[in-house]
């Protein structure tokens, strides 16, 4: 079976840099099961959507073969570097930029020397894939596709590495709920910072282990308004385009805060 496996993974660097901060340490521990479950899994290549890598024109996807370096985060800086190496599988990403028009976007591939990797792509590449077995697929956030749209590339995604033979997986990065502290805290006191927040995450993950997926394209909606989701829950909706009717639910490997923010690790069955 060409799908091997599904993620949906944070894209705060935070739990990944400081490994010893207590309340993300479910965290880590629910990366290195993924890990695990993906290596196991043994996909060729990843298909990665981010919302951290912006886009406001085309559908961008990267093409540059290799891209490694030194990435420092714009916000979390002081709390050390994050170097890189990712592999991009160039034949999947010129198919889907190909493929692009069908879906009603334009598009074009990203390759140059120094592009700026985003944070997320990177935290979720250290943290599952850090020896660039699989090669990756990396689709930009345009902030004018809706969760419609972004299900129709990933779908897209997936079709043009099972036309290609891939074995692969489809890993969506972002975060839950979007309120985070404004002022310094105590990194050992970190919790999700309003209660309300805390409880639509929990529903939100609850839903993803027996609902099914038109029901959680439904709450998702309400979820993304409410808790202030990071970019209206786009990542989630690019698992469910992926999947399409193989959605059948989801494990949550490890919930917690990241500086206010709502985060978790969930596996989705295939």
């Amino acid at each position: 079976m060409p799908l091997v496996a599904a993620y949906l993974v944070p894209g705060s660097p935070l739990p990944y840099l400081r490994r010893d901060v207590a309340p993300w340490a479910p965290l880590v521990a629910a990366h290195a099961k993924a890990a695990q479950t993906l290596a196991a899994a043994a996909p060729e290549v990843l298909l990665v959507y981010s919302t951290q890598w912006i886009a406001v024109l085309d559908q961008l996807w990267q093409t540059r073969p290799r891209s490694h370096g030194l990435h420092v985060d714009e916000n979390w800086y002081e709390f050390g570097d994050l170097p890189f190496d990712i592999r991009i599988d160039t034949a999947v990403a010129a198919a889907c930029i190909a493929g692009s028009a069908a879906c009603g976007v334009r598009a074009k591939g990203v390759d140059y020397d120094g592009f700026p990797i985003d944070t997320g792509t990177i935290v979720a590449n250290g943290f599952l894939n850090s020896d660039s077995r699989a090669s990756l697929v990396i689709a930009a956030n345009n902030v004018y596709h809706d969760w419609r749209k972004t299900e129709q590339l990933a779908a897209l995604a997936a079709s043009s590495a099972e036309q290609l033979g891939r074995r692969y997986a489809v890993i969506g990065i972002g975060g839950l709920s979007g309120t985070i502290f404004r002022e310094d805290i105590a990194l050992e006191r970190d919790h999700i910072a309003r209660t309300e927040d805390d409880e639509l995450n929990r529903r939100l993950l609850d839903r993803l282990a027996w609902a099914s997926a038109d029901e959680i394209r439904t709450f998702g909606a309400d979820y993304a308004a409410k808790a202030r989701a990071d970019m209206g829950m786009k990542h989630l909706a690019w698992i469910l385009g992926a999947l399409g009717e193989r959605y059948h639910g989801a494990t949550t490997l490890g919930y917690g805060p990241t500086y206010g923010s709502g985060a978790a690790v969930v596996e989705f069955k295939v």
